[in-house]
């Protein structure tokens, strides 16, 4: 039977890669949309892609032309980093932030491995890698020195071992820490307790064991936001508690011998100091000689914070600088009197290594604080550079102090004695490096009288410079700051590098041999003229300007742009004066807040016509001052019952101020007896705000705001301003860091007035 012809299947021509011709023609078309599609779609990426390469290679030869040091920038890389993990509030952001800093690194490397723009390759990199490192740095550090605080206040009696000891005859104490063991868990923990002077015997040295009871409390948060920050601080310090011994303090088992070291050295030369010159001037004396700091009045204290001198007080780059020059330049000229000697070695390299072991030594003891460690690393570099024959002022070994100071306390970038101390360096360095400057300063053929014409000329614009460059600092972290300061600078400065340290360096000299008296006589007239100064600077009126928490973002905008003008070269520079100027006006239309209220509930500041109005009046004058500095007010404080706009009670005082023409009713408790629940709710109906250090009941309703101990162990202090309705918090700039506990929001009625 003949085979039958079999019918076309098309899917056989698909199995076989043919077909039919529409297909054909219908896959061409596809390809060909498919290729028109792809076209058009390079052609709007080259379209996108052209700004950014151009706006790439604009930076790229903007680096190159500016000639940066980058070692500095890595530097302050990294500071952004520390700065980004102290700012962020949640691990997750955290991550985040270090998450996108690696991208930032990793694109900039892309960028190098295919050779297009090596400039801002470079930059990209080392920034990004920069800013995570200081996000790891940071966060290693809090998690392996930080100890979390006790639970609650408390009294304990314990055994414990001494490990530091602080003398404070000022304040009429002593400051102990202690390693104790926790009553509860067991774990070692690091105590501080302050001691009074009268139980405090000679026996309580560094490593004895005492036996004592404590009064015991939590390190403090902020007591308002943008106050001090005492948690933090003492979680970096490894310090679980706080307080003060109750009782008599028994020693149980002696200081072994050896244990006391540097600390009793230094103890002992600061005791020696104030017994050869009493007074105010032996404590400063005593300070300038061991770092020891706690026989200084607080009227001393106070006049040379507000005339501008108060760095003088504390051990850095002054002193280490007088100390180290001294010992070098001494050394050189006498080891140019030994012809064997000069004849073999280089003079500079020798004198230099001597000027760095005394450094050294004055560093540590002086109690090796942060600005003296930076201060001693620049000054060794400078000996170094010195030494080599390099150019010693310079941003790169600026650079390198930041970074051992970075490797030992990163904790210290938010703290304002780093801040402070680099900032000064970093403007007379800046400064001096500037194309004016160095043309000012040049030697030239001139009457003899014009050189030092011109070096007090400079020392006054360093003066100026370094004021400007430290005010926003100094605003930051105290409220305050000083308007003569270079001018008392001017004077202050070389009569203690010139003048009373040398004197004191030669008396203590003499006094081996019983014959320091006459100069000791000198050392207490020239620090009598310094604190003269400082009493007159502070008492002139305009001398102090305060003002109110001025907030993270003008702070930052201050520090980068001060960074930006002082490590950018070129015109390109002057850009940093636009975040300097948006942070000014920020800075100077913050208002004041209307109302203060602690993290407790017991103390409340109302800020009125001027005036600190208080609702308690404390025993300790930590809480006033803390308000009035938050309030940019400097008067005395007012009691709220003494103020014909509020009626106080026992219980409670009701207070009205004025905002806009619209009055606010304000409920203050101050008592903890016991109230009706109906004359509370009814009082509490009639109030705008309500603020208690007790627990009131959900009866308590207020127009608008409940502040009482169930929201203020959530939130922590308050600062509140009644027009724009703005409520502060200390939990805000808290986050999930360690040394704070408390979390949550405000609790309001959401009524108005």
């Amino acid at each position: 039977m003949a085979p039958q012809p079999m019918s076309h299947d098309p899917s056989a021509d698909v199995t076989t890669g043919r077909g039919s011709r529409s297909e054909v023609t219908d896959s061409r078309a596809a390809r060909m949309g498919h290729g028109a599609a792809q076209q058009r779609l390079w052609q709007v990426a080259g379209r996108v892609s052209t700004p950014v390469e151009r706006l790439t290679h604009l930076l790229d030869a903007q680096l190159g032309r500016a000639g940066l040091e980058r070692g500095p920038w890595v530097v302050v890389a990294v500071i952004a980093g520390v700065a980004a993990w102290f700012t962020l509030p949640t691990m997750v952001t955290w991550l985040a932030a270090a998450g996108v800093a690696l991208a930032l690194g990793l694109f900039g490397l892309l960028l190098l491995r295919r050779g297009r723009a090596p400039d801002l390759a470079l930059a990209l990199l080392a920034i990004g890698l920069g800013i995570a490192f200081g996000i790891a740095l940071i966060w290693a550090r809090s998690a392996t020195v930080g100890a979390p605080a006790i639970e609650y206040p408390q009294v304990r009696a314990m055994q414990a071992r001494i490990l530091e000891r602080e003398e404070q005859p000022a304040r009429e104490r002593v400051r102990l820490v202690l390693a104790a063991r926790d009553a509860e868990g067991a774990e070692a923990i690091r105590l501080r307790v302050n001691v009074p002077l009268d139980k405090a015997t000679p026996a309580m040295q560094r490593g004895a064991v005492i036996r004592l009871t404590a009064r015991l409390m939590p390190p403090a948060p902020p007591l308002v936001p943008g106050g001090y920050d005492f948690a933090r601080t003492a979680w970096f310090q490894g310090l679980a508690a706080t307080g003060s011994a109750m009782g008599e303090i028994e020693v149980v088992e002696p200081a072994p011998p050896g244990w006391g070291g540097i600390a009793k050295v230094q103890r002992d030369l600061s005791g020696h100091v104030r017994s050869q010159l009493a007074g105010s001037a032996g404590s400063i004396a005593a300070a300038f000689a061991s770092g020891d700091r706690g026989a200084i009045a607080e009227a001393d204290e106070d006049a040379m914070r507000d005339a501008g001198l108060t760095h003088l007080l504390s051990i850095s780059g002054l002193h280490v600088s007088a100390v180290i020059a001294a010992a070098y330049f001494l050394a050189l000229k006498l080891f140019a009197l030994w012809p064997w000697l000069a004849l073999r070695v280089r003079l500079p390299v020798v004198a230099a290594a001597v000027g760095a072991l005394a450094g050294v030594g004055y560093t540590l003891l002086t109690g090796a604080e942060v600005p003296t460690v930076r201060s001693c690393a620049a000054a060794v570099l400078v000996l170094v550079a010195l030494a080599l024959g390099r150019e010693p002022l310079t941003f790169r070994l600026l650079a390198v102090a930041a970074g051992f100071v970075l490797l030992l306390w990163p904790e210290s970038v938010a703290g304002p004695s780093f801040q402070m101390s680099f900032a000064a360096v970093l403007a007379i360095v800046a400064l001096h490096n500037s194309a004016p400057v160095r043309a000012f300063l040049a030697p030239r053929e001139e009457a003899w009288w014009m050189r030092p014409l011109r070096g007090g000329a400079m020392l006054l614009v360093t003066g100026l410079v370094i004021e400007i460059a430290l005010m926003p600092i100094v605003l930051f972290h105290f409220h305050r700051a000083g308007f003569y300061g270079a001018l008392a600078n001017m004077v202050g400065i070389p009569l203690v590098t010139f003048v009373s340290m040398p004197l004191i360096a030669l008396a203590l000299a003499l006094d081996l041999v019983g014959a320091g008296a006459p100069v000791w006589w000198l050392v207490g007239k020239s620090l009598d003229l310094l604190l003269g100064i400082a009493h007159f600077t502070a008492s002139r009126p305009g001398a102090v300007k305060l003002a109110p928490h001025m907030g993270s973002l003008p702070f930052f905008l201050f520090v980068g742009g001060g960074l930006w003008l002082a490590l950018w070269s070129g015109r390109g520079r002057m850009l940093g004066l636009v975040p300097a100027a948006i942070a000014t006006i920020i800075t100077l239309a913050t208002p004041r807040p209307d109302v203060l209220v602690s993290r407790d509930g017991r103390h409340v500041g109302i800020i009125e016509d001027g005036e600190l109005l208080t609702l308690r009046d404390s025993r300790s004058s930590y809480a006033s001052d803390t308000l009035a500095e938050l309030g940019a007010l400097d008067g005395p404080p007012v009691p709220l019952d003494q103020w014909p706009g509020a009626r106080c009670s026992a219980e409670f005082c009701v207070a009205t101020i004025r905002r806009g023409g619209v009055p606010y009713h304000l409920l203050l408790a101050r008592g903890h007896d016991y109230v009706t629940e109906r004359d509370l709710a009814a009082a509490c109906a009639r109030a705008y705000i309500v603020v208690a250090d007790r627990w009131l009941p959900y009866s308590c309703r207020p127009r608008w705001l409940k502040a009482d101990r169930r929201m203020l162990s959530q939130t922590g202090g308050l600062a509140i301003r009644l027009e724009s309705r703005d409520i502060r918090t200390v939990a805000q700039g808290q986050g999930a860091h360690g040394w704070w506990h408390g979390a949550g929001g405000v609790e309001r009625a959401g009524r108005e007035p």
